[in-house]
């Protein structure tokens, strides 16, 4: 377990007044900024001034002043050198692996993560020669035997979508690292809980979408790692956020900035609710998948992995083993039980339930969902926290109950 803190980063990092002296950071909805003498211009556009090189600002397509200081916080929870915010975390993927890899090159990635990320290397990133093998990230031996001359990033996410199974980070980074590879961690489903880049991770990505914003009301990204890369993503001819555009929005990078004071008490919650429910449905002898259950293939990798004091997140699993009882549960979960919502995404104060297989995970072909575990009845159940817990127990015992699971 890790004694990193990044609450107490996030906290350091924190250091802007609005211009009139307010307490929150202003937001600067410009989309250009003036230069005072004419020959900063050429300066600008040929990187030699940037905002951490004589604060100079050119279009918020390029920088920005409040996503910025967004970009700064994350960085700061991520302990990277540097961050660049995007308009959503496909954007943050898709700019960060088109950044690194070009064409005849290979990436290896987890079989199991979110179906438009498969769908970005399997079908689309082809149609530019750069070729993805997917393998169990959980096999160490089966990374390493898919490594190529061409190889030149491993990608996983920390806590896999929707399955739960956890990447040894450590070992991932190393293995990378000896090959001359990168290694790019999705840490969507555990922000606060993991922090990739102590681990080795070179680049971290979110969708911020999820539990960093928190109320499923914002689509954003974010890219996290050296300074060096970040300026690479945004350099004026070459950088693919800057010639792609996904532009965050000042206003939307400003609600997320309000939020994250509170995220470490969030995802406390989230785990803490997440795991008692886990235990709830692992004691009526249903196949439950949670990393802070000790029944978890890696359970131990994830204590060892995750930062002391914000738990092991709040994302479960249920496998009601066929779409049609899934679907059946979820329809009594949240139109008898009010128990949560049936709607995909994570991270909201309430519960949100969907069929992974038929539904975010869509995009991978059947076989192959069946290759990485993930059953067609798998309920992936993104634990919120409104209501009390002891309701919540009885309302999904009712429920399961009513479908004939217990």
């Amino acid at each position: 377990m890790q004694t990193y803190n990044p609450e107490k980063a996030l906290l350091r990092a924190r250091r802007e007044f609005g211009e009139h002296g307010g307490v929150a950071p202003s937001i600067s909805r410009s989309a250009t900024f003036t230069v005072i003498e004419p020959g900063t211009m050429p300066e600008i556009f040929k990187g030699l001034k940037t905002p951490d090189k004589n604060g100079c600002f050119l279009y918020s397509r390029h920088f920005n002043p409040t996503v910025d200081v967004l970009s700064r916080y994350l960085a700061a929870i991520e302990d990277t050198e540097a961050a660049m915010c995007t308009a959503s975390g496909m954007s943050a993927i898709a700019c960060t692996l088109l950044q690194l890899c070009r064409s005849h090159d290979h990436i290896i990635a987890s079989d199991t993560i979110y179906g438009g990320t498969y769908a970005l290397m399997h079908d689309v990133l082809p149609d530019m020669k750069i070729q993805t093998t997917f393998v169990n990230i959980t096999d160490i031996d089966a990374v390493e035997r898919a490594m190529t001359p061409a190889t030149r990033v491993i990608y996983t996410e920390a806590v896999g979508n929707p399955t739960l199974r956890i990447a040894d980070l450590r070992t991932l980074a190393d293995l990378a690292h000896e090959h001359q590879a990168v290694l790019v961690v999705d840490n969507t489903f555990s922000p606060i809980i993991v922090s990739p880049a102590r681990l080795g991770a070179d680049i971290v990505v979110h969708s911020l979408t999820k539990f960093i914003n928190g109320a499923s009301d914002a689509i954003a990204g974010v890219i996290c790692g050296t300074k060096e890369f970040i300026l690479r993503l945004m350099e004026l001819h070459t950088g693919r956020v800057m010639l792609l555009g996904p532009t965050m929005d000042p206003r939307i990078a400003f609600d997320i900035i309000q939020r994250l004071p509170h995220l470490a008490i969030r995802m406390k919650e989230h785990s803490r609710r997440a795991l008692a429910i886990a235990k709830h449905l692992e004691g009526m002898g249903l196949a439950v998948r949670y990393p802070g259950l000790p029944s978890h293939p890696q359970h131990q990798l994830m204590t060892d992995i995750m930062n002391k004091g914000f738990g092991h997140g709040g994302m479960l699993c249920l496998d009601c083993k066929t779409r049609e009882k899934a679907e059946v549960l979820m329809g009594v979960l949240q139109n008898q039980e009010k128990f949560g919502l049936i709607a995909v995404s994570l991270g909201y104060f309430d519960t949100l339930l969907s069929c992974s297989g038929s539904s975010t995970s869509s995009e991978i072909p059947e076989t192959d969902q069946q290759r990485m575990g993930l059953s067609p009845g798998l309920l992936r159940i993104a634990i919120g926290y409104t209501g009390d817990l002891k309701s919540r127990k009885a309302q999904i015992t009712r429920a399961l109950k009513q479908v004939g699971m217990v």
